[in-house]
């Protein structure tokens, strides 16, 4: 009997070793992070690289990419429209997580809705059947954009009515029920965060939410800044910490703790003029105009507040930086990424 405890007390130990995620002797995923060279993309390269070795995670575009970024990592060609293509790439680099950024956002999408729908619809069809057929774990971030004017605003619940008035709104819906039917139908760990505004130091890149980056570009090299948004205009927003925190920790959850595969995830919510009051605490000398344009109406049926009470509970998701902190970080990176460029 002894004997027969101390194997299986033996075998338990080792089963335990075996699935800790600090276990030195654990395979790191290898990832293929699509639509690399956008707004998230090489942040999220950067931090997976960190954690799971810079050859395990493989940054990919349609385009050039600098010389810093192709030096920094693995750095492929991938167009999500090829399927056969995206094919021979999972199958030459042995890939496991496929995060699928590609997409054209709020703003630009409006101006050319036929090119949404191939980038948004077509090209989440390919990748979704890829990681049906391969068996990959997929990440595919939503939105606030998935939400319309009739959904409630303040807060904005984890299910509620949907209805988006934009392109890139009705893509991501369909991408979120797209990715949950996969999910029910064939099992497929399929992973959706909705994002608020991602504020970092990389220039905008046609969102409506921009403004909060555009803001601080603008301010730092001409000492002022034209708002397309009226001063009163609520969004949910974070700093690009905390969504690749997010986007991290969800990846990494065990399937058993997620009571849904899409969440709603923010860090705090502000108008412009909030913003600018902060900003007005370190750069006093700066001035203000405001402009509103078409994103009015966008921004006007998204959320003023988002409930993100369901990821706090499920995965513990909890935010670190708050409108303090994230005014005082886009400064500092914002500087440096102008001294660096030149300009």
């Amino acid at each position: 009997m002894k004997l027969l405890k101390r194997i299986f007390q033996s075998s338990v130990s080792l089963s335990i070793r075996a699935y800790n995620s600090n276990a030195p002797n654990k395979k790191p995923p290898k990832i293929l992070i699509t639509g690399g060279l956008g707004q998230l993309g090489v942040e999220c390269a950067k931090h997976l690289r960190g954690k799971y070795g810079r050859e395990n995670v493989i940054l990919s575009d349609i385009i050039k990419p600098s010389t810093e970024i192709f030096n920094d990592g693995p750095y492929i060609f991938a167009d999500i429209l090829d399927f056969k293509g995206l094919q021979k790439i999972v199958v030459d680099h042995r890939v496991d997580w496929l995060i699928h950024f590609s997409a054209l956002l709020s703003a630009i999408g409006e101006q050319n809705v036929p090119l949404a729908v191939r980038v948004n619809i077509e090209g989440m069809h390919n990748v979704i059947e890829l990681a049906k057929q391969y068996k990959l774990r997929i990440f595919v971030p939503s939105t606030i954009g998935a939400f319309g004017p009739d959904s409630p605003r303040n807060p904005t619940p984890n299910i509620t009515v949907q209805r988006p008035r934009t392109i890139y709104g009705v893509s991501k819906v369909h991408a979120e029920l797209l990715g949950e039917y996969y999910y029910y139908k064939f099992g497929l760990d399929f992973r959706c965060l909705r994002f608020p505004g991602v504020i970092s130091s990389d220039p905008p890149g046609g969102g409506t939410t921009d403004y909060a980056i555009a803001i601080f570009h603008d301010v730092l090299r001409k000492g002022h800044y034209e708002c397309y948004l009226k001063p009163d205009t609520r969004l949910p927003m974070m700093h690009v910490r905390d969504a690749l925190k997010a986007l991290s920790d969800y990846l990494e959850a065990p399937n058993e703790i997620l009571n849904r595969r899409v969440y709603n995830v923010t860090s705090m919510s502000f108008t412009p003029e909030e913003l600018a009051d902060q900003m007005f605490k370190h750069l006093p000398e700066f001035t203000l105009t405001y402009k509103p344009d078409s994103r009015q109406d966008i921004a006007d049926s998204w959320p003023q507040v988002f409930d993100d009470s369901e990821a706090r509970r499920d995965w513990n998701w909890k935010p670190d930086v708050d409108l303090d902190n994230l005014v005082k970080l886009m400064i500092k990176e914002v500087k440096e990424k102008i001294i660096a460029n030149g300009f």
